[in-house]
């Protein structure tokens, strides 16, 4: 048995972006959540308070092709067909640096590549008398679906230093026909066969669960501090067309009621994380993403778009959005101006940085100014670079929500109500 368990009641997935801890939970009935602390981090800010341009050229580029990634395997699962709206977008392969080129300066272990990926702290431990320890660190996405850990059969140097799984170690592992291949957004690949086993994740099991445990990773992930991926969307977008865990927690009733939260915590902890009530609006997942309808974007608290879509995804690191929407948003912010017109960024007056907040129907959730501003637009610029970008992605009338979004309000996935909830921070 493959067995996910953190030293803590219920599975918590900490994330440190920037000054806010981001917590994933799946609670169980009568159970606790515990959070464990990484440092802070700021990947697109640099020390000395200025736009890291160059990283964030890369992060465009590596979301807009794990999109592209996104929509063929959509199409693939849905017949041939796209979703009406959706489209394939070229992304030069050009623009896209490796992993250890982006980040060659970072090897700390905490930092988990300072600020592009979160990690789940956990143990995974096999069913034999002896605990052996296959892995402590997976990056959880709400946009991806599936899950892979490192094979004990890898004998390249990316696999060396982290946690793999033995098979032959599992009496309820069983080889599945075919191969799992897939390449992410920074070019990065992995690969290798295909498992089912019994899977518990803080004490919620789930028989059968499909994974791959890849024999072969890209030499990018030889400086990346995660043994995997743990894919939290809907089956839609699975490469391996399977269910993800939270879907098999649920139709096993192992997990009541089934939902992921996330929290953004500030340092100095309170008990209580948000506010009542959460406020649920219902997604469509057919398209395999957490995707919520009807939003509406507020500058200075008058609304400006209304009637889209939102993708809640915390595999991104900022906010994407179609140009014409994006242009039309920053119309209102005084002082905004576009400085980088073929990568989407705008700027405005550091010292007026925009009120820009969120609603679906309900409460109006602002992106505070520390989330918005990724810092000056050069050494001593008066103006700041926005956190919320115009890029193509395909995706239609839709806004793409990363981090600088997700560390604004307290977020529920409930499978069970097929819905996202948002609830304001204490």
């Amino acid at each position: 048995m493959l067995s996910i368990s953190p030293s803590i009641a219920i599975l918590t997935l900490v994330i440190t972006i920037l000054a806010k801890n981001l917590v994933l939970a799946f609670p169980q009935p009568e159970q606790s959540s515990g959070t464990i602390s990484l440092p802070s981090r700021t990947l697109l800010v640099n020390a000395d308070g200025s736009f890291n341009h160059e990283k964030a050229v890369v992060c465009n580029a590596a979301t807009a092709l794990k999109y592209r990634r996104n929509l063929m395997i959509l199409q693939e699962n849905n017949g041939g067909v796209l979703p009406e709206g959706m489209k394939f977008i070229d992304v030069p392969q050009s623009q896209i640096q490796t992993r250890q080129e982006q980040w060659q300066d970072e090897e700390s272990l905490t930092d988990e590549n300072d600020d592009s990926e979160w990690a789940v702290l956990n143990i995974i431990r096999h069913d034999q008398d002896r605990l052996f320890t296959v892995g402590k660190r997976y990056n959880p996405r709400t946009g991806s679906s599936d899950l892979w850990v490192p094979s004990s059969l890898c004998d390249s140097t990316s696999c060396s230093g982290k946690r793999n799984y033995n098979s032959s170690l599992s009496s309820t592992s069983q080889n599945k026909t075919g191969v799992f291949s897939i390449q992410y957004g920074d070019g990065s690949t992995v690969s290798g066969p295909i498992y089912s086993d019994t899977i518990t994740v803080a004490g919620v099991k789930v028989q059968g669960q499909e994974f791959a445990a890849v024999t072969n990773l890209s030499s990018s992930f030889a400086s990346d501090p995660v043994d995997g991926v743990f894919g939290l969307g809907f089956p839609s977008i699975s490469n391996l067309k399977a269910d993800p865990f939270f879907v098999n927690a649920a139709q096993q009733n192992a997990l009541l009621p089934c939902h992921q939260q996330f929290r953004a915590i500030s340092r100095g902890t309170n008990p209580k994380f948000y506010n009542d009530p959460i406020e649920y609006h219902s997604v469509d997942k057919s398209n395999g993403f957490w995707q919520v309808k009807n939003a509406s974007v507020a500058v200075g608290g008058q609304n400006v778009l209304s009637d889209f879509d939102t993708i809640i995804d915390s595999g991104t690191t900022i906010m994407y959005g179609p140009p014409d929407m994006v242009k039309e948003i920053y119309a209102k912010v005084e002082g905004a101006t576009i400085f980088d017109s073929d990568e989407g960024f705008y700027s405005f007056p550091c010292d007026k940085v925009p009120d820009i907040s969120f609603s679906w129907g309900g409460e109006n959730f602002a992106i505070s100014s520390e989330n918005l501003n990724l810092g000056r637009t050069a050494l001593n610029a008066t103006t700041c670079a926005g956190a919320l970008a115009a890029k193509d992605l395909g995706l239609g009338n839709t806004l793409l929500l990363g981090d600088s979004w997700m560390k604004n309000a307290y977020h529920v996935f409930s499978l069970e109500k097929t819905a996202v909830g948002f609830a304001k921070l204490k």
